[in-house]
This record gives C-alpha cells, sequence and structure tokens, in this order.
C-alpha cells in the first residue's frame, strides 16, 4: 500500500499491462469514481482529489485512477498508433471490467473528457455522471499546436529545480499565479525518476499522434458524442486562461445542455489543476449530489 492507494495491475486485449490506482475499499455502497489523465499526465494528478474522494466520512467511495498505456507505470507500446482514443476506451473497458465495475462517475481532465464522451458511445450505461474538466465537444487548435510544440520534446532537466524552471518557461502565461509548491508537484508529475536521470513519465512517441493531425485544418467537433451525456448528471471546470475550452464553446454547451453545471476557474489554464481547491470543492460537492439524486 502506497500513500493511500494501492497499484494494480491488468492486461489490455492486446495483452498489454495497464496500471490503475486504487484508493479506498471496496464496497462502500456509493458509485466508484474514475479518474482519467490528460494526454501525456498520468494517475497521480488525482492523488489529493482520490484521497479527499475516499476518506469522506460521509460517503466514503472507491476511487480508480487510470494510466493509459504508455503513461506512468503502464507499459509503453511499441506501435505508437495504438495511442489512440479507440484502443484506450477499450483499455478502459477492460480495466474497469477487471475491477467489477458496472457503474461509476467518471472525471476526465482533457483527453479523459474526450475519452469519456467515447466512452458513452460504447457503454453510455456505464457513466452516472460526467466532469469534464477543460475540455468539450469543439477543441481550439490553438492549444494543440501548443502541446504539440512540446510533448515529447523536453530538454532533459538535470533536477526538479531544473524542471520546475522548463515548466515555468511554458505555461506560466496560462497559470500566473501558481505557487512554488504547486509548481514542484506539476514538475515531479511531469518527470519520473529512474537510475538517476529525470525522464519523461510517458512514451514521448506520443507527440506522433498530434503530428499526424492536421491542425491548420477545422477540426472535426464532438456534439454527436457529447449528446450522450445530456441524460446523466454533468459539470464542466474550464480556466479561464484555456487555450482548448473556449468561453464559446463552453457556453454553446450551457445552451445545449440547461442541467450542465459549469465552473470557470480564475488565473488557471489548460488544465485545471483538480488539486486546486475550488475545483476539488466543486468535484466533490457535484459527486455527493449525485449519490443523493439516487438515494
Amino acid at each position: 500500500m502506497n500513500d493511500g492507494y494501492r497499484d494494480e495491475f491488468m492486461s489490455a486485449s492486446d495483452g498489454l499491462r495497464l496500471h490503475v490506482r486504487i484508493y479506498g475499499n471496496r464496497p462502500s455502497g456509493h458509485l466508484p469514481v474514475v479518474c482519467l489523465p490528460g494526454l501525456a499526465r498520468t494517475a497521480a494528478d488525482f492523488h489529493e482529489l482520490s484521497i479527499a474522494l475516499a476518506s469522506d466520512s460521509r460517503r466514503p467511495r472507491r476511487v480508480i485512477a487510470v494510466d493509459y498505456r504508455g503513461r506512468g507505470l503502464s507499459e509503453w507500446d511499441k506501435d505508437w498508433t495504438h495511442y489512440d482514443p479507440q484502443v484506450e476506451v477499450d483499455d478502459l473497458i477492460q480495466v474497469l471490467t477487471a475491477l467489477g465495475v458496472p457503474q461509476a462517475i467518471f472525471v476526465g481532465t482533457s483527453r479523459g473528457g474526450l475519452l469519456i464522451m467515447a466512452l458513452a458511445v460504447a457503454r453510455a450505461g456505464i457513466i452516472q455522471g460526467a466532469v469534464l474538466n477543460d475540455v468539450g465537444p469543439v477543441l481550439d487548435p490553438r492549444g494543440l499546436i501548443r502541446i504539440r510544440g512540446y510533448i515529447g520534446k523536453l530538454p532533459t532537466p538535470a533536477d526538479f529545480r531544473e524542471a520546475v524552471g522548463i515548466l515555468k518557461l511554458l505555461s506560466n502565461a496560462q497559470f500566473p499565479t501558481l505557487g512554488d509548491a504547486d509548481w514542484d508537484l506539476l514538475a515531479r508529475r511531469t518527470w519520473v525518476e529512474e537510475k538517476g536521470k529525470l525522464i519523461p513519465a510517458y512514451d514521448p512517441a506520443l507527440v506522433r499522434t498530434l503530428e499526424s493531425v492536421d491542425l491548420e485544418e477545422p477540426l472535426p467537433d464532438l456534439w454527436n458524442y457529447c449528446d450522450l451525456l445530456r441524460h446523466v448528471p454533468l459539470l464542466t471546470i474550464r480556466g479561464a486562461n484555456s487555450d482548448i475550452l473556449s468561453e464559446a464553446t463552453l457556453s454553446a454547451m450551457q445552451a445545449r445542455y440547461p442541467k450542465m453545471e459549469a465552473l470557470t476557474i480564475p488565473d488557471q489554464g489548460h488544465t485545471p489543476l483538480t488539486w486546486e481547491p475550488a475545483v476539488m470543492k466543486a468535484i466533490l460537492r457535484f459527486v455527493q449530489s449525485i449519490d443523493t439524486q439516487e438515494a
């Protein structure tokens, strides 16, 4: 048992080894929460939120934080084309089946939100509520161009102090008020130490999935996918400085989904940190409200 969680490993359909963090005990009597990170992020991003959900005195619940293939402690894929949402949704279904999760509340950051939409196509009934963290059915290509510029291309820092400097150079404009402790935490979740060197916590080949997309052409929208979530409780969080989820898209979502809750976090970009107090409070309250509705 690590710091409040245990590591579990299971196989994808093609045999690749997948890793998840499990917080809390089963069964708790409340819907579990499944946390899905961003494109090059890992389960570690949800640690503080997962601890809070699992240790809630009134409604403790199991939390499953997922490392996609090629990220965190999951095995890297020798074929980069498998870093694909369809493959990752199949991986997610395998994980949830292995863990005996027929229904859950999902929290998806960026890529994770897109996977929630895709899961709604494959297994709609499993989703009992969804949090979309800085992602929607329309993606601003400016953000994707920015992300493509650094994923898999970051310099190798000599230590975590230098790693913080690299992240600040890349993202200070999006997170102008972030404190030193948060920058340090981000750095330690972007790189991991291996044999005395800092290496990315993901397969650098991930960048090839973005290089294969023509970002000069309009991207297809995902309204048909997102519409499948309109019948479950939905919370969409946007960073005020986001270059992925625009104000216009969030407004369009509110008009299309009248029951959707929306929250904009000042001084945060793509993506709002799940351990930021306002973000965590909103997610905790939202998750608790779903159990209340079910009761």
